[in-house]
């Protein structure tokens, strides 16, 4: 960045991507500014409910931020597909972008989902695959984008756009598959899930933030893929975590039906992370899932 710091507001900086991509921010040279509902290390941290539109202003007549990484969403485990919530951060995310472009804000790097597609392709490319989303979540991060890249063309703002793929490692919740396929595996319990044959691409949390730090300083705008570029069998997955905690024969495969929309393979296309921005991940999956196997030991209890 040439030696002239950059001060860089992160929403949800408190949340499963946030609290990775603090210290990636901070070890680029960014002036980080986090805003969550907890501080976390390395951050300036600010409190405020980015739901209420007097909040969002004196954030950011407060901060000044020159960039802008914007994580937070509702991201409720089994509720955010559908939830009404969806609605409100559309708005808040439109006027969030208007008071940091109105101050002066240079770089916005918003935070999109592989759920933007329209699923059945054998990859997924920014520039190929069509967005035709089919949940209300997918719909709501597709029109926000649609919106900002309009309105980024007004106001020379540099827009760009990071659609996650699935992700896992230390720190992820309850109500997702790796925590939970781990909570089952460590007390010994029955884990019920599909037959496991539907590829996905999966890529380690760590990775996932050094990709939105290395796209955040960079000057790549549009939509990038954040993936590994490697899609694997969900069962590859979990036979791995049983391989590492133990428990293989309480992952009964073929109990749970997949869904209706699921499609067998979602696969990030990854030239423009790769090239464009610059960044390939230091994890594989087995490398990835000894990292996040070691994490929980570290803790006190399972996921819960």
């Amino acid at each position: 960045m040439g030696g002239v710091t950059h001060r860089v507001l992160v929403t949800g900086a408190t949340g499963f991507v946030g609290r990775h991509v603090v210290p990636a921010l901070a070890a680029l040279g960014f002036e980080v500014h986090g805003v969550g509902r907890s501080p976390r290390d390395g951050a300036r941290f600010h409190a405020a409910d980015l739901l209420v539109p007097e909040a969002r202003r004196a954030l950011v007549a407060h901060v000044r931020p020159s960039h802008l990484l914007h994580l937070a969403w509702d991201a409720e485990p089994g509720r955010y597909w559908t939830s009404a919530a969806n609605l409100d951060w559309v708005a808040a995310s439109l006027d969030l972008a208007r008071l940091f472009a109105a101050q002066g804000g240079r770089r916005f790097v918003g935070i999109g989902t592989c759920a933007e597609y329209a699923w059945g392709a054998a990859r997924l490319d920014e520039a190929a695959t069509p967005c035709r989303p089919a949940t209300l979540y997918g719909a709501a991060k597709d029109g926000t984008h649609r919106i900002l890249a309009a309105y980024a063309g007004t106001q020379g703002l540099g827009l760009a756009w990071g659609r996650l793929f699935y992700l896992y490692g230390p720190g992820e919740r309850r109500g997702r598959l790796v925590p939970d396929a781990i909570r089952a595996l460590t007390a010994g319990t029955p884990f019920p899930t599909s037959d496991g044959y539907q590829r996905r691409d999966y890529l380690h949390v760590a990775d996932a933030a050094g990709a939105l730090a290395t796209l955040l300083a960079s000057d790549v705008t549009g939509p990038v893929n954040i993936g590994s570029g490697t899609a694997i069998p969900v069962r590859t997955l979990l036979d791995g975590l049983a391989a590492r905690i133990g428990g293989a024969d309480r992952l009964i495969y073929g109990a749970r039906p997949l869904g209706p929309g699921e499609p067998p393979v979602i696969e990030a296309e990854t030239r423009i992370l790769n090239d464009a921005v610059g960044f390939r991940p230091a994890y594989g999956w087995a490398e990835g899932l000894d990292d996040t196997v070691a994490w929980w030991r570290r803790q006190d209890a399972p996921p819960r």
